[in-house]
This record gives structure tokens, sequence and C-alpha cells, in this order.
């Protein structure tokens, strides 16, 4: 919801108690080959509805927000000044809106730009001319890749043309060959992105500029014109038509990336329109002057006598490696302004692949442009200006205390496995320091029978054992998996610890072509069970939480009682006669916990729930209630979900607090393709609802120092004065307005109803007696042994075929 500043046709009133939005990013990601649940294949045929907008859309629009309260820009915490020109907060500047959800400068997104946003965001318009010389806006004057345009219109029909656009000869459907009303009659918009759902495409008719400016009435409207010298070689004229606009419409900016432009309308432009210089992504001539961008970046006093500010794309300012890691920042805004000139940085978008140094968390990005790099921009435009929103109103200026370890306790997935190989040293030192309240091991056994922290009992995945002399050891294990690994007892301590075996960083989203850190892909040192207890006991920890898998397999196969083996390095470093750190001991055999719960074990007892569960029998709970205090629960399983969609709330959480669990939710990562489109490719606004409207005790996640820094917000504790884009979700509120509003094919299909946890999912066969050194192996090899010479010869000669195979395709 908006301030009492907002437009009184889009006005919501909202509860008292909370408040939903949040949106999602820019630009073309050509990276993305993998298909994201609900990502496109192709376009919806024909119009969906079309439409402007009206109250149906609005009322719809309002309800995805569930607002805290009458948030307004006096509830938002910022620091006492910034170091933008004139000390002023940055200014958010939405691309066409909120297009990183809606199509670009659509009805929709608009108008949630204004739900979502902080209150005096500044809405995107580009402007492109109509045969007739009216101005709509349309992302770009190719309407092929933004309209339906190429369906409504075949290939090959008359409609389709061909110009010279920045130099090169583009085939298409271009806005000044059809009149405006022929655009509002017979096309909508689509999405241009497309890493993007296409399911709101064809729900809106294009906007002219004036009832963009009526129908939604921004606070502030920014006019982009890219090619006022291309529409007057072909008889339109741009600056007439900006210049009669201003006449009716409160233009608070305008842009171009032709400074002749500009300066053609500076007189008539008067006092309350700012004209600010664009320079684009790459260093050629501006065509209205003839001087190179690169010669006028260096002539900023000479662009102060006409604009009063510049826009430059982000790397202007934070240039990146070829390997994309920062640079050292450029002297960009401090020069333009010490010659009088705001300025804005472009490209912000929450799924585009940023430099590795933000671990793919987007508000960390726009925190390096408005204060951690010791200057500020005037403003940023943006696909997701909820993010920015939240950066600015809310991030900015943390609040430093001492962590409290209060809820949700922050607990580690691997280590900070988001940013170096899981379970090393540098996994555990970098999560302690980001802010873990709880750090993890995955407990695993070696072949001389010590303990260590891998997160997987296979070393294939975790790591290049498949390139060193230990690559023959492999064996099949039906226990454990039914294809061929190398596994933690195959080797000794000091096999695995030898300096040719070396750890591999996670990338668990690689299938969209999303890796981690690849700077530090097998850094890192390995790490003993005993280590880790030491880093747990002297650092600034609430606990360490210990994952037993497997354990029943030790026990009838390797002879291993991994229970007491534990048990006794607990006690061995003190944890038994100590209060200070609590220890807590997850599962997902539920066998593993009762045995630990017999022997009566001081430690807090986690039960680990199967990914997808809906809601949870009395009797099993009762159950789980038996021998564990707390669960672990799957992301998954706390939403229906359709086509990445969220469709609604499971009753698992209430079934669980219900019964007096402690519940912890798994596992958080920052990468855009992990959340539903519901929390924008943000991974602030996930944590934000799983904090504050599902209340969960704990959350398990690959990058620590997100969560950390959410809970040093400036935000929280507001109460009603929190802002809008600090609030939660409402639950299925996408999904809602596509049920509304989209044509059926656009819909997210039904989905059927998730799976109960009952009892007998529950209750696990007694934990096996442990067999005696020499017993028969059976299936599986005993500590240290390797298969038959036939058999490992076959096994390893397959997976060297696999390996040379996935190479050469790389």
């Amino acid at each position: 919801m908006r301030s009492a500043t907002a437009p009184e046709h889009f006005q919501c009133s909202a509860p008292p108690s909370s408040l939903s939005l949040f949106s999602s990013p820019p630009a073309r990601v050509r990276v993305l080959r993998g298909n994201l649940p609900g990502m496109r294949s192709g376009r919806v045929p024909g119009r969906g509805g079309g439409g402007g907008g009206g109250g149906e859309t609005a009322a719809l629009l309002c309800g995805l927000l569930l607002l805290l309260g009458a948030a307004d820009a006096q509830g938002i915490r910022r620091p006492s000044s910034y170091k933008t020109l004139r000390g002023d907060a940055p200014l958010v500047i939405a691309k066409g809106g909120f297009s990183g959800v809606f199509p670009d400068s659509s009805y929709g997104a608009f108008s949630f730009a204004l739900v979502a946003s902080a209150p005096d965001t500044s809405l995107w318009c580009d402007v492109q001319l109509t045969k007739d010389g009216v101005g709509i806006c349309l992302r770009d004057i190719n309407m092929s890749n933004c309209t339906n345009a190429a369906q409504v219109y075949p290939a090959k029909n008359k409609k389709e043309a061909k110009y010279v656009i920045d130099g090169v000869p583009k085939t298409g459907y271009f806005s000044l060959d059809f009149t405006l009303s022929e655009i509002q009659t017979t096309l909508s918009l689509t999405q241009g992105i497309y890493s993007r759902t296409e399911r709101f495409d064809t729900m809106y008719s294009i906007l002219s500029v004036t009832d963009f400016q009526s129908s939604v009435t921004p606070p502030s409207v920014w006019l982009n014109v890219q090619r006022d010298i291309f529409y007057k070689q072909h008889g339109l004229n741009m600056r007439s038509y900006i210049v009669s606009i201003l006449k009716s419409v409160p233009v608070k900016y305008i842009s171009s990336p032709e400074l002749g432009f500009l300066k053609s309308i500076s007189k008539r432009a008067g006092g309350i329109t700012k004209l600010v210089f664009r320079f684009p992504d790459n260093f050629l001539s501006d065509p209205s002057t003839n001087q190179t961008y690169s010669s006028l970046s260096k002539n900023l006093t000479f662009i102060k006598t006409i604009a009063s500010g510049i826009m430059v794309p982000k790397i202007y300012i934070w240039p990146v490696t070829n390997d994309n890691y920062l640079q050292p920042p450029t002297s960009f805004v401090q020069d333009a302004h010490s010659a009088g000139l705001e300025i804005y940085a472009s490209d912000f978008a929450n799924d585009r692949i940023i430099p590795y140094n933000y671990s793919y968390d987007p508000l960390q990005e726009y925190l390096s442009f408005i204060s951690d790099g010791g200057f500020s921009v005037d403003g940023v435009l943006t696909d997701y200006p909820i993010t920015a929103s939240e950066a600015i109103g809310c991030f900015a200026d943390l609040n430093a205390s001492k962590a409290d370890h209060g809820k949700p306790l922050i607990i580690s997935h691997n280590g900070a496995s988001g940013d170096y190989p899981d379970c090393t040293d540098l996994a555990y030192q970098n999560a302690i320091k980001d802010g873990a309240d709880v750090i993890d091991c995955a407990l695993q056994v070696t072949k001389d029978e010590v303990l260590i922290c891998m997160s997987s009992i296979n070393l294939l995945d975790t790591t290049n054992v498949q390139m060193t002399p230990f690559s023959s050891r492999t064996s099949v294990v039906p226990e454990i998996r039914g294809t061929p690994g190398i596994f933690t007892f195959n080797l000794t301590w000091n096999d695995i610890s030898d300096s040719s075996l070396k750890p591999k960083i996670s990338s668990p989203l690689s299938t969209y072509y999303l890796v981690r850190n690849p700077r530090y892909t097998n850094t890192g040192k390995f790490v003993k069970f005993s280590d880790f207890l030491e880093y747990g006991k002297n650092q600034d920890l609430s606990g360490i939480m210990i994952t037993i898998e497997n354990a029943a397999f030790m026990a009838k196969s390797l002879g291993f009682d991994v229970l007491e083996s534990l048990t006794t390095a607990l006690n061995d470093a003190g944890y038994n006669n100590q209060t200070t750190k609590e220890v807590m001991i997850q599962s997902t055999d539920s066998a593993v916990l009762v045995k630990l719960k017999q022997q009566k074990a001081k430690y807090k007892l986690v039960y680990t729930l199967q990914p997808g569960i809906g809601d949870a029998s009395a009797s099993s709970l009762a159950d789980v209630k038996e021998f564990a205090e707390a669960v672990v629960v799957d992301r998954s399983s706390f939403f229906a979900q359709s086509v990445h969609f969220i469709i609604n709330q499971t009753s698992l959480l209430t079934d669980l607090q219900s019964a007096g669990l402690t519940v912890y939710a798994q596992v958080f990562r920052n990468e855009f393709v992990s959340q539903p489109w519901d929390f924008f490719g943000d991974e602030t606004v996930e944590i934000n609802n799983y904090a504050q409207s599902l209340n969960v005790d704990g959350l398990i996640t690959d990058f620590p120092k997100t969560v950390r820094r959410y809970k040093r917000n400036s935000c929280t504790g507001l109460g009603n004065d929190v802002p809008s884009y600090m609030g939660n979700v409402t639950v299925g509120g996408l999904a809602q307005l596509l049920k509304n509003r989209a044509a059926p094919q656009a819909q997210p299909p039904s989905v059927a109803p998730m799976p109960k946890l009952d009892a007998p999912s529950v209750q696990r066969p007694p934990f096996p007696t442990v067999a005696p050194k020499n017993a028969p192996s059976g299936a599986a090899p005993p500590p240290g042994s390797s298969p038959s010479a036939a058999h490992t010869t076959a096994v390893s000669t397959c997976i060297l075929l696999v390996l040379a195979c996935a190479t050469l395709l790389l």
C-alpha cells in the first residue's frame, strides 16, 4: 500500500496487520539455458484480454500485498545523509514499472511498482512514436520482442519491416508503422526477457504516455527518449511531441543518449523537469553531436551546461574483470558530483549474473552503489524496484549491534557453502565471520575410522577424486546409491588430506549455468570432526548441529558405531559438561534419534522430514515427539507450487508448531532461480516472509551473511511504520491475479494434494547391532576394502568415459 499521497483510484485499504509485495529483474539473461519451472518455452498465442487497467486490476494488485501498516517515507530509517549530490536518499527508478514480473510498461508493472516500492519511486517510460506521432510506453522500438505482434501479424506480413537501428539492419514490427488505434486495438504486451515468466503475456494493452500518466498517476514520471534522430529521419518529430506533453503531463525527468535532443528542449522543459544525459553501454558516438561517448565522459562540465544529471551503466562505476569479479571503483561518481551533476546508475536486475563478489545477492550490489563504496549514486534504474527500495530504506544503515542469536536462528548449511567448498576450513571460518548462529557438520567416517565433516559420503560429489590416483577405488553400495561411487570409508584420513585430493565447491543450480565463486572452486582444507568441535567451542556461536546419515549401514556393513564415536568425541571436547553451546543432532533416520534418546543423550535431537509433505497426522506428530524436540523441513513443504508460482500455504507448519516442535526451514539460497516467482528473485523477500509471516525458529542457509544482514536491518521493530516493501507477500497473490485476468492457457495448472506425514513414514526399524569387524561384508565393502579387479576396471572405465564425454561437451 501507498502513503496518503497515492492517487485516489489506486489506493487500497489494508488491514492494520500485514503487507505483501515484491518483484523481479531486468535485461535479457541469455546465460539461462535450463528451464526453470514455469519459464517460457514459447509465446502465448493471441490476446488474453489486453486492457489498460481499471478498478479490477488495481484491486487485485493491491491484494498482492499485505501491508504491515500505513507505511510511508516517515517510517523509513535512513542514514542522516547520503553521499549523493544533495545528501538526499537515492531515487528508485522503476524501469517500465515492476518489469521483473509483469511485461515492461504494462499497467500491471506500473501499478505494482507503486505498491511495492519506496513512496517517491519514479516510473520510467521508454517513449516510442506511432505512425500518427503519438508517444507510447514501450521498452523497444522493435515490437517483436515485447508485444504479440508476431502472432497477430505473421512473418512476411505487410506489417513486417526492416530498419537500420544503431547501424545494424533489423527486421520486425516497429511502432512507427502502426497508428495508436491499431496498436491499442490489436496488440498487447509480452515479457521480453526469457528468464522471466510468460504467464502475464497479453494481459495488458500498450499505453500512450498520457494514458500512463492519467491511469497510474505516479509520484514522478521519467520519460526516456532513445532515438530522436531516427524518428526525425522517418518524418516524425519527437521534440514536438515531448514539448506538447510537458503542457499537460508533470514530467520530472527526461533522459536521452542524444545530447542535441536535450539541448533542443532545454528552454521548454522549465524548472520542473530535470534533463539527464544517458551514456549507453558502449563507447560509440552520440549521433546528435558526432562526439564519442568516451570523450563526453571526460567533459562533464560541458554536459552540465545542458543537463542536470547523467545516467551510466553500472560497470562505469564498478568495472568487472573478464571472469566477473569486481575491480576497484572508478571516480565517475565523484567526478560527476564535482561537476555539479547528479549521477544515476542503470542495468540493475535481480535475474542478471552479477559479479561473484556479491554472492548472487542483488541487495548487496545496490549497497555497493549507495553506501559500501564510500560514495552514493543519486538513483538506480531497476526492473525490481522492491529490492532497491529495501537497500535504500532498510539496509544502507545497518544496526551494528552484536549478534543476539535470537529468532530466526541462522544455521549454516555445510558452512558458508555458497562461497566456499562444503565443510572446509574456509567454509566454517567464513560462516562464523558472516554471522551464523550455528555451524553444521555432516558426519562421515574414513577407512581408518576417523570422523570427518563432509557434505556427502560419496567423494565424487564433493571432491576432485576422479582426477587423482584414488579414482580407481570405485564401488557400488546399493544401501547408499545404485551408481558407482568413491566413498569416504574407501580412503584413510591421510588419503583424504593428501595434497592431490581437493574439495570441490557445490553448485546446486548449475543446470541454469549458475556457478559459485569460480576462483575458490577447489580451495580450503578438509576438516576432522575434532577440529570442527574446536571451531564451535571457541567462537561466538549459540551452538553446533551434527547431521548423521547412513548410520545403520556403517553399523551393519562397516562394523562402525558412529553414535558411540560421536558421543565419545563430544565428551572429549567438553560438550557434555557445558551449557553455553547447544548441541543439535539431526537425522532423517528416526532409529538414530530413538537410539540416542534411549542413551539419555543430553543433546537436542532434530528429525528431518522428507521433502514435499503437506500436513501431518496427529499420530505421526506424537511419534516424532517421542524422540525429537525439533524438525527440519524443506522449503517445498511450506507452500504448494505450480510452475514456480505459490498456490497456497500447506497446513504443515501449523501442525508442527501446534505440537510444540521447533521448526527449522532449509535450504535457503541467494540464486534467483531458487525462489518462486512470488519472491521476485530476492532472497531477502523470501527470508522476510519465513521470519515474519511463518515465524519459523531457524533458517538453514548456504549464505549465512544474507540472513545475518536481514536480522540487522534498520526497519526491524518499526511496527505499524514498517515500509510496504518489507511486508509479507500475499500467499498465492500472483496465482490469483492470473486466475482472474489471464486466458486459461496462461494460468498455472492445478496441483495435486501434497502427501501427509503419517506414522508408518516416521517409524524405522530399530537401530541394528554393530557387526564384528571380521563379519562378512555382504553387498558393501568393509572399511578400506576395494571391489574385485574386474569390477573395479569396468566401473572405472565407465566413469572415465563419462568424464571424458562431459569434458568434451563443456
